[in-house]
Order: C-alpha cells, then sequence, then structure tokens
C-alpha cells in the first residue's frame, strides 16, 4: 500500500520530499534550464528586443495567460471534498488562487501596452504560427489527464519556469527603464508579482501533486507525471522559439483597417 506523504521540512526544500519526487525535479532540470536561458530574456534585459518579437511575445504567450485560470478550473473539477487528503488540499488551493489569476490576465495587457503593443492587438491580434504549443499542452493535460499531472504540468512546471525567468526580467534596470515612465510601474506589475509570487506557488503545486500520489507511487505514475512536466517546459520552449523566430507575420490594427 502506498504511504501518505505529509510536508513535514520546510516547503521550498526539494529534501522535504519523497525521492521520487526529487528525482523528477533533478530529471527535468535540463529542459527546466532551457527556459530560463532562453535568449528572449537577454534580450528583454539588455532592453535590445524589438518591436516585432515582443510584439510576437505579448500577443504568443497570452493564451496562456489569458486560459490559466481556465486549466486551474479543470482540475478543480477532478476534485471530491472528503475523498483523500490530496484531494481536500487541491480544492482549497485552487479556489483560492483561480481570482489571482485573472487579475494577472489584467496586468499582462497594462504589461503589453507598456511595451508598445496595443490592448486591442494583444486580444484579437493572430498570434505567431506555432506558438500555441504551450497553451494547447495545458488545455491537454489539465483537461483529459489525471488531476496530479495537471497541477505538476502547469501550477508546478509553467509556474515555476515563470517565475524563474519573471525574476531575471524584472531585476533588469535596463528593461525597467527601456518603459515609459508614464505607466511604467502599472507595467512591471506582472513581472514583480510573479517574481515573487511564484516563488512559493509551485513548491505548493508539488506538495499537492505528492499529497495525490503519496511516499512510493506506482512506478509508471511517476514517469508519466515527468514526462508531463518535461512536456511542459519543452512546450515552453517552443513557443517562446516561435515568438522569436515569425518575422513580417502581422499587421497592426491600423493597417488592417487601411
Amino acid at each position: 500500500m502506498n504511504a501518505r506523504f505529509e510536508l513535514t521540512g520546510p516547503q521550498m526544500d526539494i529534501a522535504s520530499y519523497p525521492t521520487w519526487a526529487q528525482d523528477m525535479v533533478s530529471s527535468c532540470e535540463d529542459a527546466r534550464r532551457a527556459i530560463v536561458n532562453h535568449e528572449m530574456w537577454g534580450l528583454m534585459t539588455t532592453a535590445q528586443l524589438d518591436p516585432e518579437a515582443t510584439r510576437n511575445f505579448m500577443v504568443g504567450v497570452w493564451p496562456v495567460i489569458e486560459r490559466f485560470p481556465g486549466y486551474m478550473a479543470h482540475s478543480l473539477l477532478k476534485t471530491r471534498f472528503g475523498r483523500s487528503p490530496g484531494d481536500d488540499l487541491a480544492r482549497r488551493w485552487l479556489v483560492r488562487n483561480i481570482r489571482v489569476e485573472q487579475n494577472h490576465a489584467e496586468y499582462w495587457l497594462n504589461w503589453a501596452e507598456s511595451a508598445g503593443v496595443p490592448r486591442a492587438e494583444v486580444l484579437a491580434g493572430q498570434p505567431p504560427k506555432g506558438s500555441q504549443a504551450l497553451a494547447d499542452w495545458c488545455e491537454e493535460v489539465t483537461r483529459h489527464d489525471s488531476l496530479a499531472a495537471g497541477i505538476a504540468a502547469t501550477n508546478y512546471a509553467v509556474e515555476g519556469a515563470t517565475g524563474d525567468w519573471s525574476q531575471i526580467v524584472y531585476e533588469s534596470a535596463a528593461y525597467a527603464e527601456s518603459l515609459p515612465i508614464s505607466g511604467r510601474k502599472a507595467g512591471l506589475r506582472w513581472l514583480q508579482l510573479h517574481a515573487a509570487y511564484d516563488d512559493t506557488h509551485p513548491w505548493e503545486a508539488l506538495e499537492i501533486v505528492c499529497t495525490l500520489l503519496g511516499t512510493n507511487p506506482p512506478v509508471d505514475q511517476v514517469e508519466h507525471v515527468m514526462e508531463c512536466v518535461r512536456r511542459s517546459y519543452i512546450s515552453m520552449a517552443i513557443t517562446l522559439d516561435r515568438c522569436m523566430d515569425v518575422v513580417g507575420s502581422f499587421q497592426m490594427p491600423n493597417e488592417v483597417a487601411a
């Protein structure tokens, strides 16, 4: 019988988690580092990301931002109150945080406008071809896979890697100064929240996943959750690559009207 997991050590110390979770995190580190070291952030932090790539990033990543409360709602629908400690932990956490994600969508639009991408373009513009990789994967895994797999893929993997790269960009004085003084504070709000907020959020998600699966789950379950985490990192990398690679793929609203 699989032993129940209950966090007893520091939440943000990987040694507090079962061996299988430690192995999962370690085995996916290369894919996570590929996100943290992506060329997008180097160009942002040196204020060298060109307007077209900036537009592609804001529009291409928007479907993930806009749908994130929906991904969490898919997970919430899989919980049953009182069925297990993992269900109860996931239920409380998801209910509390879905509203927060709605606010993050508004902050993303503020960031885009501050970076020179009109709100209307983010909401209705055509995303770069192939940039939907991450949004499609998050929808698939949270809608059709297990509760543990969905939370691991989105709230642990996606939010964890996002916390890493948002901190890199937020700490760049050159990037902050590249935004107009008027509206700069609002424009940096999304980055500010994710650089700090996601410090603990992915650890909370990892605790939920471990509580759902226990200390010694079947090998096939562990391998599946590990693959879901890795696929999230890879899908994020594909989305960022497409935002960087696509050239001449869009028209601004006034050009369309003309």
